[in-house]
């Protein structure tokens, strides 16, 4: 049942959604069918979080909440909710206070990563990489993984025999791929007990350690090491730390390839949503926060940004997850499902709007002799 136009704070609401061409109650995939009319007072009064909860409650609709999202931010209306009152007090307590901290590291396993193998195996490629693919010559999901990976690979220069670290290794899909596909030997870590149980039987019989353990517990000495999609659990108050960890590791000379989602303008920034449902204690680095906590430390040798190549994952992962929902929807609810689709989905638009990167930085302790060639 729609909500009538009448209804206490319509009218506010559509001229809020007027310059992002969004109509409340409309006819186009972009519109908003509104079903309960305490909406517009909660998204006023929480903001994106309210936005999101609603959904979840089936407080409405939209046939196209990716592409909802992509006008909505080129238009500045998340600006607009985050200037609440709520928000910024959200975003003062991650600056003051370390969210990310030793005793915190395993919140984000165990409330997202180990929800379930069963989602994660029917959502993701076959290899289960849970990060951008490279959609440069890929014509699908598979593909754009195999490429990213293979990227990675000729990046870090692997060569057989090599110690290569793996920080945030997943399901172990690219340990897996360096060891068959380069003979090195992979030391994995992950902070999921999903994640390391399912990564030590794929890579049985292989030279691949998989280790449930935080970043900050790390010894020895490794040739490369390589981190994808994990320094967004790092946090703003560790990242002198981290990088000064990821030195110490690192034989003289070595590669470092580092690959985050990133924040387009100077903020450190999470949704309030994203941070309750989906990774708790997670941040979004400005591209300053790695220049500031590499420097004295590495050399940069190459930023390769491919933040676009996002939107085609996340929709490629949306689409799985629909097709395997009825195989899924005895292990969850509809609730799970809308609040699935919509991180999914609000993700895909904001890597859309290219609000949201996705760099591969490769770092080097003391700088290549001669320099080093950038590969795409």
């Amino acid at each position: 049942m729609l909500v009538a136009a009448e209804t206490s704070g319509f009218k506010d609401f559509q001229d809020l959604l007027g310059p992002a061409g969004i109509q409340l109650n409309g006819a186009g995939a972009c519109d908003i069918r509104v079903h309960n009319p305490d909406l517009f007072r909660r998204v006023i009064r929480d903001g994106t979080l309210g936005l999101g909860e609603a959904y979840m409650d089936g407080w409405w609709d939209c046939d196209r909440i990716d592409e909802l999202f992509c006008r909505g931010i080129k238009a500045g209306l998340e600006d607009a909710l985050r200037k609440k009152l709520r928000f910024l007090a959200f975003h003062f307590v991650l600056r003051i206070f370390n969210r990310q901290s030793q005793k915190r590291a395993f919140m984000v396993g165990k409330r997202h990563y180990d929800i379930g193998n069963d989602l994660f195996e029917a959502m993701l490629d076959p290899h289960m990489n849970y990060s951008c693919g490279y959609w440069s010559n890929a014509k699908n999901l598979d593909s754009a993984q195999e490429a990213k990976m293979a990227l990675i690979c000729r990046k870090l220069q692997l060569k057989p025999g090599m110690r290569v670290l793996d920080v945030g290794c997943g399901w172990g899909g690219l340990s897996r791929w360096m060891a068959l596909q380069h003979g090195v030997e992979v030391t994995g870590i992950t902070i999921s007990r999903e994640q390391a149980d399912l990564a030590r039987q794929r890579c049985q019989d292989l030279p691949v350690m998989i280790e449930l353990m935080d970043y900050r517990d790390l010894s020895g000495q490794f040739d490369c090491i390589v981190s994808v999609g994990m320094f967004e659990h790092v946090g703003r108050q560790n990242y002198a730390s981290y990088f000064k960890i990821m030195h110490s590791l690192l034989v003289p000379g070595g590669l470092f390839l580092l690959q985050t989602i990133g924040a387009r303008r100077h903020v450190y920034s999470m949704d309030p949503w994203i941070e309750k449902y989906i990774f708790p204690n997670g941040m979004l680095p400005p591209a300053r926060a790695i220049v500031d906590g590499t420097d004295k430390l590495f050399t940069i040798e190459d930023w390769h940004n491919f933040g676009a190549d996002y939107d085609r994952t996340l929709m490629a992962w949306y689409q799985n997850l629909i097709d395997a929902w009825p195989s899924l929807s005895g292990q969850y609810d509809d609730r799970f499902r809308r609040m699935f689709e919509y991180y999914l989905l609000t993700c895909a638009g904001a890597f859309r709007s290219r609000e949201n990167q996705c760099w591969q930085v490769v770092l080097s302790a003391g700088g290549i002799s001669g320099g080093y060639r950038s590969i795409r």
